[in-house]
């Protein structure tokens, strides 16, 4: 190996009957088949697996729910609710795909990098 993270390769791992409580700040992509309770921040994919169960704010550059999410989630680029997954919360993301069969209690935003509301438009001339 030559030190570089890979993007997309799987670097962090927390195993089915695994209990995590806290703070967690990870680079590279993860997965998630225990529990984690608290906060997650990824630079990568976070994965969670069909035995994960998250109650914890989640901010990614994707994510995929397999399990359960309890807590906002927010992606740079996509989430996607898988048909066996629950999530009950709010997306903030660019896309969302939900398979049929999952569940979704909250809200969600579609949010472009800039986003609309940050955009700051000239103001016209009246001779125009």
């Amino acid at each position: 190996m030559n030190g570089t993270k890979g993007e997309g390769r799987l670097e962090t791992i927390i195993g089915k009957g695994t209990k995590v409580d806290g703070t967690l700040d990870i680079e590279g992509a993860t997965r998630i088949d225990g529990t984690l309770t608290g906060k997650l921040t990824c630079n990568d994919v976070v994965t969670v697996g069909s035995t994960g169960i998250v109650k914890a704010e989640v901010k990614a550059k994707s994510i995929i729910i397999g399990g359960r999410i309890e807590g906002n989630i927010f992606a740079t680029e996509k989430v996607e609710l898988q048909a066996k997954s629950e999530l009950v919360g709010d997306i903030t993301a660019k896309s969302l795909l939900v398979e049929h069969g999952a569940i979704f209690h909250g809200s969600s935003k579609m949010k472009d990098t800039p986003s609309a509301s940050s955009i700051v438009y000239p103001k016209s001339d009246s001779g125009n």
